[in-house]
Order: C-alpha cells, then structure tokens, then sequence
C-alpha cells in the first residue's frame, strides 16, 4: 500500500506546482480560491461536530456499529471525488465520477437517519441541521468547479470530447505540496481520527453486549 502511494506522490510533486495569486484579481481567481481556502476547508468543521453529536447521543448503544460504517461510507463517498479534484485534471471523467458520488452521497445519508431513528438514536435539531450544511456542500463544490471548467462541462452534458478527455490523467500543473500536506493532515485529524474512534466505541460496545450475554 505504502509503494503505490509513494509513488503516486512522487508524480504528483514532479510537477510544476501552479500559482494561486495571493490578491483575486478576477473571477476564476476568486473562485478558484473560494474552493481551495474556503469551502473545503469548511468541510472538516461541520463533520467534527457530526461526530460530537454522535457522541453525545450514545450512538455505539443505540445503532451502533452499523450507522458508524454508513459514516464511513459516506466520507469515502465524498472524499473520493475531492481526491480527484485536488490530483487530476478536470475533465467529463472526473465530473461524472463527481455526480455519481454526490448520488450515492445522498441516497447514503438518507439511509443513515434511517439507520439512526429506527435505532432509537436521539437525532437533535442541531444534528439536522448540520446534516443539511454537510449535504450542500458537496452541490455548491461541484457547481463552482463546473463554472471554472465550463468546456469540459458541456462536453459532458453533450457527451462529446476526445477518448482522452473521459480518462483520469494527473494536473499538469500541481497544487502547493504544503496545501495538499495540510489538506492531508486536516483530514487525518478531523475525519479519520474522530470517526475511527467512533467505530472503535462501537465495536468495543457491541463486544461487550455480546460477552454480557
């Protein structure tokens, strides 16, 4: 697992790194500044208190370790498509798998509130609400990528294009190695920590119930 990824980064970092203006000096800047500093950074903050609420609401003896497996499913869901937003370049390839994931994403979450309810699991107002904000952020992060790459755009709706346009091919000019680390290191610390802890509660819990038994 290690080597691949080894290698991956070494293709990545291999090439130039773009330059991101630091005044926005005209809309695409803006917008594609708006993406990078603003809302996917927002995205960790909203997915922490998520879990909070999880964790609040007693989760691994309600629904347990399966609603903590559909959380994961979920970030893998959405992870997925930002991975290749950040790695590759933007063509019809990269924005189906974009829309096939925000499908999945939400038909997942609306199995996850199932999964809770049914449960008995305590779904608060605020949990709700911080759903909501979770759910459109993956529309206004595809929405805005499509308005920086309009051509690719219509050659998806159109389904036209060269062969080589509906393959993953890697960013010709890369993004900053210490804004794709930091990307990395926010995602460890807000999502793979806190809802690797969550699924460890659970399972502990379910041992537990199980030896009681």
């Amino acid at each position: 697992m290690r080597a691949p990824l080894a290698r991956l980064w070494k293709a990545v970092v291999s090439r130039p790194p773009i330059r991101i203006p630091e005044q926005a000096s005209d809309v695409e800047t803006a917008t594609l500044r708006y993406l990078l500093y603003g809302l996917l950074p927002a995205w960790f903050i909203p997915g922490v208190l998520d879990w909070w609420q999880h964790r609040r609401t007693d989760i691994e003896h309600t629904a347990g370790v399966r609603e903590s497996l559909i959380h994961l499913l979920m970030m893998t869901e959405i992870g997925v498509p930002i991975v290749l937003t950040l790695l590759c370049e933007i063509n019809p390839a990269v924005m189906v798998i974009m829309l096939a994931a925000i499908a999945a994403h939400e038909a997942t979450a609306l199995w996850d509130v199932t999964t809770a309810v049914e449960s008995g699991r305590d779904v608060r107002p605020i949990e709700q609400h911080i759903h909501s904000f979770l759910e459109s952020l993956p529309f206004m992060g595809s929405a805005a990528v499509a308005c920086l790459h309009w051509r690719q755009a219509r050659e998806l709706l159109r389904g036209q294009g060269p062969v080589s346009a509906w393959r993953l091919h890697l960013k010709r000019n890369r993004l900053p190695s210490s804004y794709l680390a930091g990307i990395a290191v926010a995602v460890a610390g807000t999502v793979v920590l806190p809802y690797g802890e969550e699924l460890w509660r659970c399972v502990r819990a379910r041992r537990r119930a199980a030896t009681a038994s």
